[in-house]
């Protein structure tokens, strides 16, 4: 009777355990109440008796029922499992949400007519693979069988350009100098202009900087340039250049103890203590090329023309150099008293020449660049006897910050802008600071950005920068990602000399095309053929009259039906362009001396260019360029046209100081401006200056047909490379992308870093230069654009 007592209740209990949170008895608890504890049902158990003794819940004994064993089987999931199942379904879920998504806009796409683009037919084209060729494969320029222009049409093919395999024992070639310079100590220098005063003698350097280093000859199978020419320029095309003796003398390939960079200290080094030899490594730790390139100037200012404007502006907007304003730097440069200077009434002066580096206030500058300012300062002003000065154009992007006030603050936020060798280079501008200059622009917002912006109006700091410096004749405008592999002096010197000689006569036709050498020939052919082309366009040609021009029936690109002047009438450039309505200006128009039928390619020979770039003058209207229409401040309402324009994409060019007196006087008076790669040169344009396009070598980097490469390029009006549709300016601009010379170019920056000796998309790199040709060496070739290079540091202090 007690027990089916006790049973009855270990069964409530039971019950009680498995349907409530109650915290059930150990194993241990169980087998320490059997031990101590009497069987129930011996007679002599006290427990049997006595009633009072029993719990009201008594402990249950170990009892396995199936609902127990089957819990302990299947355990519920943990915390952490339901967690994971809830991400894991919730990504499942959103991933089907945005495939169905894409589903439903990809059928929109298609029923409104929308297609995937193909890939553009240049990606179908083969890589060139000579670009990378090493020193142990050098030929002679005349000895060489380039890769490209090679194919169907002399029945070979570019694997016949490929050289052996070079074996890593063969021997280096030897470097020599490369000097640009005139032979400045030579009578026939001395018979016509000023003796040079050494720069680096007795300066705070206090020793020669180390001559750029070039070799003799080319890879063998190096491709020839796809458009441009160096011969054609006067450029030197038979040595190349490798990394070491181009910036070996600046402080690469040698550690931060000796005053280098720490960059270049392995890989393949065959030869490189070539570069040192003469002068040894220089310490750049405590440079100031400041002083050093205003001391060159003050010792050399006999040899050039003296101004005798005054710069006008006043202290707010003033752009002061960054070194401090109140002590003279100009009192002890004149130390050689043993230097006679002759009497330069016969001599001929020279004009001064600034060298503006555009960057902004936030940039990083890494070791590459600090090379690239080193190269540029010493080989264009300090080896050149002071014709060039350097100076560094920093944008203060924080427009709120008032460097215009507080003189601490200006030369705080221009020392926090650049690296401490290169203070008293820089000149700070902001946005701002433009708004009040060049106030009374309308303000259109063209693509949601300001008239006085960086992007819209770039050149308006430089126009401004002229205004205070008139000691200037002319003014480099370069960036900052724009590099040459060769020597700069030698590049602004040819490309200067060239542009000067070519006469005003079919200049801006000439302007306008991409000079192709696989097909137009020579340059003199070049010349014809443009000739021919303005002729036979020409509603006024002599050679050919054409009623009506099937261009002339199409508007050209503009939604309101307007057409730009230029665009009506096919008659070749003569003297100033002006827009609709605007009376000729005798202060800052130039008119052709006799017309055009009767110059001889006489005018604007020996005339120095105002406007000098690296890229076609093309016709912007027409063409599918998005900026081509961002013009401020002209009448083209009321059925007016669109001002006559030209463009030239990239702004690394030269401007005089006439050119940049004009843009600034139309800015301010007539209220006038453009997108700024369309302003210098449709405000030469308007008032009849000269411009010219420089045919310097652009390289492609896959095997374009020469047909087909022309036919993209110049696939503008008239073949010319802009005014249609079908320019290569707009949408078909990809065609730039496997260039070494435009903004989109991607073949560019990966040559520049393969010549470092950096390993690209799996190929190159110093393992490879060291098993096989060599180091890469380039001819002299201008690369944009070039980003952020970070080169392999070593060699510093611990």
């Amino acid at each position: 009777m007690g027990r089916s007592r006790e049973r009855r209740a270990y069964e409530r209990g039971e019950k009680n355990w498995n349907h409530h949170d109650v915290e059930r008895p150990s194993v241990e608890e169980f087998e320490y109440d059997d031990m101590n504890s009497s069987d129930p049902s011996s007679p002599t158990s006290s427990r049997t008796t006595s009633a009072s003794f029993q719990p009201m819940l008594p402990k249950p004994r170990m009892l396995r029922s199936s609902r127990a064993t089957g819990m302990s089987r299947f355990p519920l999931p943990s915390r952490t499992s339901r967690f994971l199942c809830l991400i894991l379904s919730s990504t499942i879920i959103v991933l089907i949400f945005t495939l169905f998504q894409m589903s439903v806009l990809s059928s929109r796409r298609l029923q409104m007519g929308g297609r995937p683009s193909p890939p553009a037919a240049w990606e179908s084209f083969p890589l060139l693979q000579r670009y990378y060729g090493g020193l142990r494969t050098l030929v002679g320029r005349d000895q060489n069988t380039p890769e490209w222009p090679r194919g169907e049409e002399d029945g070979s093919s570019s694997e016949d350009a490929s050289p052996s395999p070079a074996r890593q024992d063969e021997a280096t070639p030897k470097s020599s100098t490369f000097h640009p310079y005139p032979a400045y100590s030579s009578s026939e220098y001395l018979a016509e202009f000023m003796p040079v005063r050494d720069c680096l003698v007795n300066s705070t350097l206090n020793r020669r900087i180390p001559s750029v280093r070039a070799y003799t000859g080319i890879p063998q199978g190096f491709p020839d340039p796809a458009m441009g020419s160096s011969s054609v320029l006067g450029l030197r095309d038979d040595v190349c250049f490798e990394r070491y003796g181009r910036l070996g003398p600046y402080g690469y390939g040698y550690g931060m103890w000796n005053g280098g960079t720490g960059a270049g200290l392995h890989g393949d080094r065959d030869g490189v203590e070539a570069v040192w030899a003469e002068h040894g490594q220089v310490n750049y730790k405590n440079v100031r090329w400041a002083e050093l390139q205003e001391r060159c100037g003050e010792l050399n200012e006999h040899r050039f023309r003296k101004s005798e404007e005054k710069p006008r502006g006043h202290e707010f907007s003033k752009m002061e150099e960054g070194h401090d304003r109140t002590t003279s730097h100009r009192t002890s440069h004149h130390d050689d008293t043993n230097f006679d200077i002759p009497n330069n009434s016969s001599k001929t002066l020279l004009p001064r020449t600034a060298v503006i580096v555009r960057t902004w206030s936030t940039i990083i500058h890494t070791t590459e660049s600090m090379l690239f300012l080193r190269s540029l300062i010493t080989e264009l002003s300090l080896l050149s006897g002071g014709e060039y000065d350097v100076h560094i154009l920093v944008h203060v992007r924080d427009d709120n910050l008032q460097i215009w006030a507080n003189e601490t603050l200006y030369q705080e936020t221009l020392q926090a802008s650049l690296p401490e060798e290169f203070w008293g280079l820089g000149t700070l501008w902001t946005e701002r600071q433009m708004g009040l200059i060049y106030g009374g622009l309308d303000e259109s917002f063209y693509r949601g950005l300001p008239v006085h912006g960086v992007y819209r109006s770039s050149f308006l700091p430089v126009q401004w920068f002229a205004q205070q410096h008139p000691e200037y004749e002319h003014f480099w405008h370069w960036e900052m990602d724009a590099r040459y592999t060769g020597h700069y002096y030698h590049l602004l010197d040819r490309v200067r000399r060239w542009a000067k000689e070519q006469p005003r006569k079919g200049l801006w036709e000439r302007n306008s095309r991409f000079y192709i050498p696989s097909e137009h020939g020579t340059w003199e052919d070049f010349k014809q053929m443009v000739r021919v082309q303005t002729q036979m366009s020409s509603s006024n040609g002599n050679t050919r009259t054409i009623p009506e021009s099937r261009w002339s029936r199409i508007s050209m690109g503009r939604h309101d039906g307007k057409t730009a002047a230029s665009s009506e009438v096919d008659t070749p450039v003569w003297g100033p362009v002006k827009p609709n309505g605007d009376l000729p200006d005798a202060t800052y128009d130039i008119y052709p001396p006799t017309s055009y039928d009767k110059d001889k390619y006489e005018w604007g020979v020996n005339e120095e260019a105002d406007f000098i770039t690296f890229n076609p003058l093309f016709d912007p209207s027409g063409t599918t360029w998005l900026l081509a229409d961002d013009v401020t401040g002209y009448n083209i309402s009321h059925g007016n046209s669109m001002p006559p324009r030209r463009a030239s994409v990239i702004t690394v060019s030269r401007l005089s100081k006439r050119l940049l007196n004009t843009m600034h006087h139309d800015t301010t008076i007539l209220r006038r401006t453009m997108f700024s790669e369309m302003w210098p040169a449709s405000c030469a344009l308007h008032h009849g200056l000269k411009a010219v396009t420089v045919p310097h070598p652009v390289y492609v980097e896959r095997n374009w047909p020469t047909g087909y490469l022309a036919a993209t390029f110049n696939a503008g009006r008239h073949g010319s490379s802009g005014g249609a549709r079908t320019s290569v300016f707009g949408e078909r601009e990809h065609n730039f992308k496997g260039t070494t010379w435009y903004y989109k170019a991607r073949f560019a920056p990966n040559l520049w870093r393969r010549w470092l000796g950096f390993r690209v998309d799996g190929n190159g790199g110093e393992e490879e230069e060291v098993a096989g040709e060599g180091r890469m060496c380039l001819p002299g070739l201008l690369v944009h654009p070039v980003k952020q290079v970070g080169l392999i540091i070593e060699g510093g202090f611990p």
